[in-house]
């Protein structure tokens, strides 16, 4: 008997068909098992006919035809994998992955990974009695996708680690923030001053940071870490342009990968900022900072390890911290 096969993946190719198995197409109403035949055959099916509902009438490049065909036939398996973890079964690049995700019309991999588990799964359960998420919930879950971005993002750390060594070597080490931005530099300073012997914050605009910045590439310092996020300052681009006036590095912490401030950096690291709420949440770029601290800590290894061992003992006998 021939293999059954099914009806074309977008740009020309065939799809292997679910065979006699596939009467149901996408509906959405609950199927009802025939006599002899097994729930797992009907979800199979299920499943498939949502898949190619979510494939058709696009047209896909040979390599995005290999991940559709490969969802077609792992879809359970899949809906748990990461950009870069389908990238891999499939023997295609990241970057592909992503492109793929953008062609069928989904703003990024997560969004198209939630696409994916309603195909399986169905429709999510409720999060609340009445079905529904409230206004709050509503903002949480936006904020937990721009997370999965940033998540996904860093599954190639190799910027990651490149712009912390740069960092842990500069001493003394520049952090600049201003405004809206200034508490996370001094989040990142106060940890990063319990590991690296100088770190300086700079968060005064003006003729005063422009003095600071000075003084500290006179004292050997190599980078600035600045952080920019909406609304930009104006005195935070022309604190940038002094930096590099006395040839000080910049490693960026921003949202948007093009804009005047990213033009002066020699490094962007790129996080959300949610702006569903009354004011901006920053959850994105403070994870981003301390994935920066933290493989800074590995860069450092058993130097930084010892900073912060010693910084503890001195806490202890100091009893600086509560216990109990």
């Amino acid at each position: 008997m021939s293999k059954a096969t099914g009806p074309a993946l977008p740009g020309g190719e065939r799809s292997p068909g679910p065979s006699r198995h596939e009467e149901g197409k996408c509906s959405r109403m609950r199927h009802v098992p025939e006599t002899g035949r097994s729930l797992a055959v009907l979800d199979a099916s299920r499943i498939v006919a949502n898949l190619r509902t979510l494939f058709d009438g696009h047209r896909l490049s040979p390599s995005q035809r290999r991940i559709a065909r490969y969802l077609l036939d792992n879809a359970q398996e899949a809906v748990f994998f990461t950009s870069a973890d389908l990238a891999e079964r499939v023997g295609v690049s990241q970057p592909s992955v992503t492109r793929f995700a953008a062609a069928l019309g989904f703003r990024g991999f997560p969004e198209f990974r939630e696409a994916l588990r309603t195909s399986v799964f169905g429709e999510r359960p409720p999060a609340a009695k009445d079905g529904h998420y409230n206004e709050i919930q509503e903002l949480v879950n936006s904020e937990i996708r721009d997370l999965e971005r940033l998540r996904d993002g860093m599954a190639d750390p190799g910027q990651l680690r490149r712009v912390a060594g740069r960092l842990a070597r500069s001493s003394p080490l520049l952090v600049m923030g201003l405004r809206i931005s200034a508490p996370l530099a001094h989040l990142f300073g106060y940890l990063a001053e319990k590991v690296l012997p100088d770190v300086r914050v700079l968060d005064v605009p003006g003729s005063i940071l422009e003095d600071r910045l000075s003084r500290a590439a006179e004292s050997g310092a190599e980078w600035v870490l600045a952080i920019g996020l909406p609304r930009y300052p104006r005195e935070l681009a022309e604190g940038l342009v002094w930096a590099r006036r006395v040839r000080l590095k910049i490693a960026l912490v921003t949202d948007q990968p093009v804009g005047r401030l990213t033009d002066l950096a020699d490094e962007v690291l790129l996080a959300p900022v949610s702006s569903g709420f009354a004011f901006d949440s920053h959850a994105g770029p403070t994870v981003l900072c301390t994935a920066l601290l933290h493989t800074m800590l590995d860069t450092l290894a058993a130097e930084g390890q010892a900073r912060l061992e010693a910084f503890d003992d001195r806490a202890a006998e100091r009893q600086v911290f509560l216990t109990g």
